[in-house]
């Protein structure tokens, strides 16, 4: 990794070993909770704007219990923030950098999709 992408990711030279998890790990984490289809619909509709869980739910039109999870699971990572309104749980968008990954890994798959569909690696989720 050149030193201008180091300083620029805020990554260390420090080996795996000294720190317990290295910064690729941690990365690849971040992008590990970005690959489920659902948990994307759910992060990009959010995006629009603060949306309760039963909005996400007729959103995503899966069972409650299965949305809540994908919701936990963006909310312990990070990209989304969960507040209480009386009996209702709001969800919007923990960090506005998740706006510009967003854009920015649209416009590579795009640019991509032959390759990654052609991908004998990554198979097609059913």
């Amino acid at each position: 990794m050149t030193d201008s992408l180091l300083a620029a990711t805020g990554a260390t030279t420090a080996s795996p070993a000294d720190t317990g998890c290295s910064h690729t790990d941690t990365v690849a984490r971040f992008f590990r909770a970005l690959s489920d289809p659902t948990r994307l619909r759910l992060l990009e509709f959010i995006l629009r704007g603060e949306r309760t869980s039963a909005e996400c739910v007729q959103h995503a039109g899966i069972s409650q219990p299965r949305v809540s999870v994908h919701l936990s699971c963006l909310v312990d990572c990070g990209y989304v923030t969960a507040r209480r309104d009386g009996k209702k749980l709001r969800y919007s968008v923990g960090d506005l950098r998740v706006v510009d990954l967003l854009v920015l890994a649209r416009a590579l798959a795009a640019d991509n999709a032959t390759a990654l569909d052609c991908c004998p690696r990554i198979p097609p989720r059913d």
